[in-house]
């Protein structure tokens, strides 16, 4: 086996691998920890905290990924799906795989069938005004920060606009008024038969994925996706009906024709950075499934 498919890394290298990981991720950490202590909500930036299972912890943690196998490491120090050998210690791949095949599988055919569709650009982030849609101020979910309509305008925009959401998770926050305005009626069977890349919460998923491919996957990439997934809800968040210009989000009004075009460069240009991101989980996935990591033991 070359080099290239088992790397071996020395404690040097690992260890500046790791902490370059936990001083990028503390970056994204702090000022969510420091507002959960105080106990104060922060509606764009606590969203991946709060709404995905991955705990601050374990986005901290670093993982090399399969095969990678690290000299001079404990590996008591990396978790119980690490084992030590001659070269050094290295995920315990088949172990993990054996653990998670259907996950791998299903994962693996959600985010290729993604891939292999054409991104829909026409939804306008409507998702978000259809969970609130008929909702008094007391009753939407970030009910601490204003609509910047009333809520009979924002109702009025959902039933002009219509909703085009092909997100089962997003959907399923709508309000039951909502549902019957949306185009699809997406369910967790037809996840694979309608998400698409131009989706905002598809690409923001892309965490979700990566976290649940590790430790099989590089630490890296999971960072990579959590970067992206931050970035979209600052726009899924700018183009919903909430105002948060007390917190430095200027809206994408999408209710007029200028903040619609603006919604969709926007849209596709995450589209664009989903695409290298998804393409790489896909292989991860297809090297995963068949059963080569290249692991030195």
């Amino acid at each position: 086996m070359t080099a290239a498919l088992a790397p071996v890394l020395d404690a040097a290298a690992w260890q500046a691998r790791r902490h370059a990981h936990e001083r990028r991720v503390d970056g994204w950490l702090a000022p969510h920890l420091a507002r959960r202590r105080a106990g104060r909500r922060h509606p764009v930036e606590d969203f991946l905290f709060t709404y995905y299972s991955h705990r601050p912890a374990q986005l901290r943690r670093w993982h090399p990924g399969a095969g990678v196998t690290l000299r001079d490491a404990d590996p008591a120090e990396f978790g119980r799906d690490y084992r030590a050998g001659p070269a050094g210690v290295t995920v315990d791949t088949d172990r993990v795989r054996a653990r998670r095949a259907d996950s791998l599988t299903w994962i693996r055919g959600l985010l290729a069938a993604t891939a292999a569709r054409p991104a829909q650009l026409g939804c306008f982030g409507l998702h978000e005004w259809a969970m609130v849609y008929r909702q008094t101020q007391e009753e939407v979910r970030h009910n601490a920060w204003p609509l910047r309509l009333t809520p009979e305008r924002t109702a009025a925009v959902v039933e002009e606009r219509g909703v085009r959401c092909s997100h089962f998770d997003a959907y399923r926050f709508f309000t039951a008024p909502a549902r019957p305005l949306n185009l699809l009626r997406p369910t967790r069977e037809t996840q694979h038969a309608l998400e698409q890349p131009g989706c905002l919460h598809a690409n923001m998923d892309l965490y979700k994925w990566a976290y649940k491919l590790s430790p099989l996957v590089p630490s890296e990439l999971v960072a990579d996706c959590f970067e992206l997934a931050r970035d979209v809800r600052v726009l899924d968040m700018r183009a919903s009906p909430y105002d948060l210009t007390e917190l430095g989000y200027s809206p994408v009004r999408i209710e007029t024709g200028a903040g619609r075009q603006e919604y969709v460069l926007a849209q596709r240009s995450f589209a664009e950075r989903a695409a290298p991101l998804r393409a790489r989980l896909v292989a991860e996935c297809d090297r995963l499934l068949a059963g080569s990591d290249g692991a030195v033991s």
